[in-house]
């Protein structure tokens, strides 16, 4: 009798551990983001220059700043505008490179969970996961980004060489799936050809490319060369759901006093229509990164206290067969 007393408590423990283990597992799955820093902050960060021709227009309700560092050499603004604040070979600027490195190398560092080498992006339909390219990687067309209607899906894609789109291709992101979960870690550099519709985190080891009229809803960051950038739209916004239409629900001809001055005030373009992409409400990337490691320090607590019970549970039997 009290035998099958002490199995069943030291069954009871094994049971807890193998149903919490697959929840942890879930948990930190879907919080598996790589952690941008300080760099969150910036729509466009380089190492040699910035360079900009045509009224590009930079910006986010997160953040629209711009940052050089080590190096000088910003050009083109105006005609480009800037609605964040320019760190140009400063301590700010510093740091960025600095976590931008970190995040870079976290990215790289990743588990790949399907490997594309040699395949077009254009026409697929991919869900959150870590995509690996050996080398260069091509978007012709339309890649579709599936949330499966979980905001935390995270899609990750490791490319070798080069990442480079065609004319007029598109990230979409259905279900869920949001710019601000999707990072793009480039060995070489990034091209993205005229009006591309991009979504994501550019991390390119040296330069990008953006031809006249691609607009990008994330961020272009370069870490040993330069950003050069033609008549387009850069918008870091709020990390949010994407269905939320906002702009166009208000018509142009109806008085909305407020919200136009304010964008006068502040000296930005009429032409800021990339700064609506994004809702003005929302939980940054540093605030999800919190709750991430509480959760975490909570699975992990509770795992080490049924270790320990197991622990003491096959002493005291040890010690009962000894008697």
């Amino acid at each position: 009798m009290k035998m099958k007393k002490r199995i069943r408590f030291f069954l009871f423990p094994l049971v807890l551990l193998f149903v919490i283990l697959p929840l942890s597992s879930t948990v930190m799955a879907a919080e598996a983001k790589v952690n941008l820093g300080s760099t969150e902050t910036y729509a466009v960060l380089a190492y040699s220059t910035i360079t900009n021709t045509g009224p590009t227009v930079i910006g986010g309700s997160i953040g629209g700043d711009i940052g050089l560092y080590p190096n000088t050499s910003i050009t083109g603004f105006p005609p480009g505008t800037v609605e964040g604040t320019p760190h140009i070979a400063d301590e700010a600027a510093s740091l960025a490179q600095t976590d931008l490195v970190t995040a870079y190398n976290d990215a790289a560092s990743r588990t790949p969970t399907m490997d594309l080498s040699g395949q077009d992006l254009g026409g697929m339909t991919l869900t959150s996961g870590v995509y690996f390219f050996s080398s260069s990687a091509q978007l012709t067309g339309t890649l579709t980004l599936d949330g499966q209607g979980d905001p935390e899906a995270v899609f990750i894609f490791q490319i070798g060489s080069t990442l480079t789109t065609a004319p007029s291709s598109v990230v979409s992101l259905t279900n869920g799936a949001r710019f601000c979960r999707v990072f793009w870690q480039v060995t070489s550099s990034a091209t993205l050809d005229t009006n591309s519709q991009f979504a994501g985190h550019i991390m390119a080891m040296e330069s990008i490319t953006a031809n006249t009229g691609a607009t990008v809803q994330g961020q272009l960051m370069a870490r040993t060369g330069a950003v050069t950038l033609d008549s387009n739209t850069i918008t870091n916004g709020i990390c949010a759901a994407a269905a939320t239409p906002t702009p166009t629900a208000t018509p142009t001809t109806t008085a909305t006093p407020t919200t136009t001055t304010a964008p006068a005030a502040t000296a930005v373009p009429t032409t800021t229509a990339a700064v609506t992409l994004v809702p003005t409400t929302g939980t940054t990337e540093l605030a999800k990164t919190g709750e991430n490691a509480q959760k975490q320090i909570m699975i992990g607590g509770l795992l080490l206290v049924i270790s320990g019970s197991l622990v003491f549970l096959l002493v005291s039997r040890r010690k009962n067969i000894q008697r």
